[in-house]
């Protein structure tokens, strides 16, 4: 499939207990409609589960508003959970707090999205990277030193020169800015980082780079990362495992050659199709059309509004009758679709070479 690169991540050895794992995750945020103002309940993550094992990656795909974004807050403490439980490095996020609280979260770190916002013009870059570690407080003598030290460790390892520690945020470049994010997520040397989009407001040239980088890190530190992205290429660099997200539910998940080879869902085979150099006729399939999803009935499942597999297969009743479970359909592989042989049938057309 030509969307997926030639180097793209291969799983290493599982270990006996994930890092991360998320169980029955339920997160829901109340909404104010009409001019009653009339409260409802709008459920952004429904039912999900899903583990990453150390020293691995994860990728988490989908449309905006699929709930990735979502996940990602819960697992790095942002946001609290409505229901499931969520367990880092063996904690449980619903029952700690105080110092444990503060000592978890320091085991999770983010690379936010765009390196021009996310570090503070008015701080030097020493004080940026060195802020996780000294919480913003003065350090003097021996500590200082120890803190300046960790400074330039960093600094080396994303790359940059020492002197750089000395200059602010608008002396750099974006994909130097980056790095400088990559130093600070570094900083307590935290075992997950989570990467929102990391290289998605970067030139594409920049983008090799920070990729080949974040590889080179994840190698050398052994550090576990969850990869959000729309760009199906980074999460192939960089993921050991794929998971696709649809209206609030993952609709498939497995090891990221199967996901890019033999996908077994037909909304991860419209992701696929719709990425640069993938099958331009796989697009021009039939699909439904003005079909809106609250037309369906509850029970459906909840892509059949505008599946083109269920249009290819004529409609069948089971696509509206139950919304299918995700389920095992080989080695680490599961899909929620009733028809999940089809889906690998149409996949055929992405990985067909184009006359």
């Amino acid at each position: 499939m030509s969307t997926t690169p030639a180097d793209a991540a291969t799983p290493g050895p599982r270990t006996s207990a994930p890092l991360v794992a998320v169980d029955d995750l339920v997160v829901q945020f109340k909404t104010r409609s009409g001019l009653t103002r009339r409260t409802s309940m709008l459920t952004a993550v429904d039912h999900v589960s899903l583990t990453i094992p150390q020293g691995r990656s994860l990728g988490l795909v989908g449309a905006t508003g699929s709930g990735k974004s979502t996940v990602a807050q819960v697992i790095t403490g942002m946001l609290t959970a409505t229901s499931g439980v969520v367990t880092v490095a063996g904690h449980d996020l619903g029952t700690t707090a105080g110092a444990e609280r503060s000592a978890l979260q320091r085991l999770v770190q983010v690379v936010m999205q765009d390196p021009y916002s996310s570090l503070d013009p008015r701080m030097k870059v020493a004080d940026i990277i060195a802020e996780p570690l000294t919480l913003g407080r003065p350090v003097r003598g021996a500590a200082r030193r120890k803190v300046d030290d960790r400074v330039s460790e960093l600094l080396r390892l994303v790359g940059l020169p020492a002197k750089s520690a000395d200059r602010y945020p608008h002396q750099f470049s974006g994909g130097q800015r980056q790095r400088i994010a990559i130093a600070r997520a570094l900083a307590p040397s935290p075992q997950l980082i989570v990467l929102d989009e990391p290289t998605s407001a970067l030139d594409v040239s920049v983008r090799a780079q920070i990729l080949t980088l974040l590889k080179r890190l994840q190698d050398e530190l052994a550090v576990t990362y969850l990869v959000i992205s729309h760009d199906l290429v980074t999460v192939a660099y960089l993921a050991s495992e794929v998971a696709v997200m649809h209206r609030g539910r993952i609709i498939e998940i497995g090891p990221t050659l199967a996901f890019y080879r033999r996908p077994r869902h037909p909304y991860t085979l419209e992701l696929l199709a719709s990425a640069p150099g993938a099958a331009a006729s796989f697009l021009n399939n039939a699909r439904p059309i003005g079909v809106a999803a609250e037309s369906l009935p509850e029970s459906a499942c909840r892509y059949a509004y505008r599946c083109m597999l269920r249009t290819r297969l004529g409609d069948p009743a089971r696509c509206v009758e139950s919304d299918p479970e995700l389920v095992s359909i080989g080695a680490e592989h599961r899909a929620a679709c009733h028809f999940t042989d089809e889906s690998a049938k149409m996949a055929e057309q992405i990985n067909a070479p184009e006359d």
